[in-house]
């Protein structure tokens, strides 16, 4: 695993995250009432100094009432405004060393503020979701919020009985007791705060699939209502997984969920072993399958393989964009060539002046960095040919698997497996505005694609 930590503040989020330390590990404790929408909790953040003295540190975390603050079980003074809480101990804590905070927080979670509009914790009609890309975490839990800065969870939530809880992770237990529920999920692979998803609704749970000795047991939580159309839509998802393991590498963690909500939303979310879709996203008519494709991607690319900042999401959403069209491709629809031609046709009509390696905050969830994100890894694959490509592409899933890189890490990545550094690729794709040549050297449909066929069990 190689981790590299950003050395200072994200440039495009400076006031979230606080290079001084790094997190371990968090145990969360959430009681939620959806009713009044209201949420108490204590988290305990177990965390490592960095190379100075710790005479304070911050942590992120939205307008919530503090009850209060203990480093390594010693009462801690704490200021708390503008979604930082500034904890300062007892003593200092000294260079490198291992050390423990107590946060208890209670209120109304609503969603942080952002240019792109609400993100993190959002209250349902009935229940509640986190969708926290890139910034919405601190909406419902202390944290240090930068993507480098992963860590272990442990999520115990108590909510009414009529309620279902899903987080990404392994759901270790569930409890009753008179009318309310508590459930714990672990997920021990290290984790961005902003990836940490959970909902909290009314669902049936069905099995896609068989995963089979040694497979991945994958699950989806929709509302019964909802079930003949989410069975078709997602009936080839299993078949996904197996593909994308051929290619990529082993699914990095334990078990994979999706989650469709009773309400719309604008896109599907991804989180840590775990999707969140809208209703608006089945339709029984597979209509939507390449959000299917491209969530389970996030997996591999952007959840285990996590940027360090913010300036590196295309590596998040080329990849995701890419598997698109690799699906495509083994399943029989359009080849991943005749994708990138049409999309090399939509970014020849936009403006060309986005730069891949660092789009600036305003452009990070522009659709043409998805777009030429994904055609630049196409460009890739053309330079170097499927058998170096995709030994490549199982290298980078592997090597970086449960830490955080940056495109410099990619482009040297790349250059030890291609026959020739594609730097002028690069220079070009990456670093560059204008839109460079459609590649013209086509891979080869694949000989055997994947059947048609798919189930889910209830």
């Amino acid at each position: 695993m190689a981790v590299q930590q950003a050395a200072g503040p994200d440039p495009y989020f400076p006031d979230h995250g606080d290079a001084r330390y790094r997190v371990h590990r968090y145990e969360l404790a959430l009681d939620y009432r959806p009713g009044p929408n209201r949420l108490a909790g204590s988290a305990r953040i177990n965390a490592i100094a960095g190379r100075s003295p710790l005479a304070e540190f911050m942590l992120n975390l939205s307008d919530f009432k503090i009850g209060r603050v203990r480093v390594d079980g010693r009462q801690a003074r704490y200021t708390h405004r503008g979604g930082k809480l500034r904890v300062r101990p007892a003593k200092p804590v000294r260079p490198g060393a291992a050390f423990t905070v107590e946060v208890h927080w209670s209120g109304n979670p609503k969603p942080v503020g952002s240019p792109w509009g609400g993100l993190g914790w959002e209250e349902l009609e009935d229940g509640a979701l986190v969708a926290s890309q890139p910034i919405g975490a601190p909406s419902w839990y202390p944290c240090n919020d930068r993507p480098a800065d992963k860590a272990s969870y442990q999520i115990s939530i108590t909510t009414p009985s009529a309620y279902a809880v899903v987080a990404g992770g392994r759901l270790l237990t569930r409890t009753t007791k008179a009318s309310t529920t508590t459930w714990v999920y672990e997920q021990a692979a290290p984790t961005s705060s902003y990836l940490v998803g959970l909902s909290i609704g009314k669902y049936q749970t069905v099995l896609l699939g068989d995963p089979g000795p040694g497979g991945v047991p994958q699950h989806g939580h929709i509302p019964a209502h909802l079930l003949p159309e989410f069975s078709r839509d997602f009936a080839r998802q299993p078949q996904m997984m197996e593909l994308f393991q051929e290619l990529f590498g082993p699914y990095p963690f334990d078990e994979y969920a999706v989650v469709v909500t009773e309400e719309e939303l604008d896109v599907p979310v991804e989180a840590q072993g775990l999707s969140l879709f809208g209703a608006n996203h089945v339709d029984g008519a597979r209509g939507w399958e390449r959000l299917v494709a491209h969530e389970l991607a996030h997996q591999w690319f952007g959840n285990s393989v996590s940027i360090a900042d913010w300036r590196h999401i295309w590596l998040n959403e080329g990849f995701a964009k890419y598997a698109e069209w690799l699906w495509s491709e083994r399943s029989g629809g359009r080849t991943a060539q005749q994708l990138a031609a049409a999309a090399h046709r939509l970014l020849s009509s936009l403006p060309q002046d986005l730069r891949l390696a660092d789009p600036g905050r305003k452009s990070m969830f522009d659709d043409r960095l998805y777009e030429r994100g994904g055609l630049t890894v196409h460009a890739v694959r053309c330079a170097m040919g499927d058998e170096a490509f995709f030994r490549m592409l199982r290298g980078w899933a592997g090597l970086h698997r449960g830490g955080a890189v940056t495109t410099t890490t990619f482009t040297a990545h790349v250059n030890r497996f291609a026959d020739e550094p594609l730097t002028g690729l690069f220079d070009a794709w990456v670093y560059g505005t204008a839109l460079p040549s459609l590649p013209t050297v086509i891979p080869a449909r694949p000989a055997h694609p994947p059947t048609n066929t798919g189930t889910v069990q209830p």
